[in-house]
Formats: C-alpha cells, structure tokens, sequence
C-alpha cells in the first residue's frame, strides 16, 4: 500500500508539472497590482508592458481584478489605454459585471475576497509585434474607488490554454 501511495504522488507531481508547463506556453504575461488601501482613484493607472513576439497568430486578453465582499457595485467600467510599438494609443471603455442582480457575485470567493479573470478581447491580432503598453484606470463616478484590492492583465496565445 505505501508503495501505491508513493507511486500515486510521484505521478501526480507529473501530471502537475505537465499542465503547468501547457499553460505557461500559452501565457504572454498575466500580473497583478495591489491597490494601496484598496482604493483605486482615477489617477493611480496600472500600468503594464506586453512583448508581443508574433503578430501573425490570434491573442485572448483578460483583466485581473479582486475585490471585497463591501464592493458596492455589481459592476465595474474600466477604461484601458492600449499603445502599440509605434506610440500609437487606443483608448477603450469596458465594463465588467461582477455580480448578478439578486447581489450573488459572479467571481470566485474566499472568506471575503472575490476573484475575477475577465475576457475582453478573445481572438485579438495585434496589428504589429513589439512592446505594447497598457494603462488600467478605473471609470466609475466614486473616486476613489473603494474596496478594490488588486487589478491586472493577462495576455495569452489564443488556443493554447
């Protein structure tokens, strides 16, 4: 029996770092910042640079975000600045639905923290490679922003999660 276990384990380490290995493969870069006093105002931007290496093949984009169960809103709008290579910005307004109307949140919860990883572009060709960068600012009417602990960006090769 003890030899079972030690077999069971050793191929569950495996296994592990085998998946491991599949998804980091597949990521650019995926970072989070911790909001000082989880109070995001619209002055402090996350601020984020992605090496994109192949423009030629598709990218899913998320955002990262944490908060407390006394967030008072069920949503979020952010607006991400997005410039590119040749200093060229597009700025886009997104928003982020974080808990149903009956207030049951749509992330995943730990004692009193709920964390979210949300699509927002899927299947998206950078138009050229190269270091772009990213600004994370939060657009809601408070500011600041109460509640908010941690927000980032994940950048992945699309298909290979």
């Amino acid at each position: 029996m003890k030899r079972f276990k030690q077999s069971f384990f050793i191929l569950a380490c495996v296994m592990g770092l085998m998946l491991q290995g599949c998804t980091d493969a597949s990521r650019v870069m995926d970072d989070s910042t911790a909001i000082a006093n989880h109070n995001w105002a619209y002055v402090n931007r996350v601020k984020y640079d992605a090496d994109i290496t192949d423009n030629n093949i598709p990218y899913n984009l998320y955002f990262n975000l944490r908060v407390t169960g006394s967030y008072r809103y069920s949503n979020m709008f952010i607006l991400v600045r997005m410039t590119s290579p040749g200093k060229r910005t597009l700025v886009t307004r997104y928003e982020l639905k974080l808990a149903n109307p009956d207030g049951e949140w749509l992330g995943s919860g730990s004692g009193n923290m709920y964390s979210y990883q949300i699509p927002f572009r899927k299947g998206f060709k950078f138009p050229a490679s190269g270091k772009w960068h990213f600004e994370l600012e939060q657009n809601m009417r408070d500011n600041p922003l109460h509640e908010v602990t941690d927000v980032g960006l994940r950048v992945e090769k699309a298909g290979q999660q």
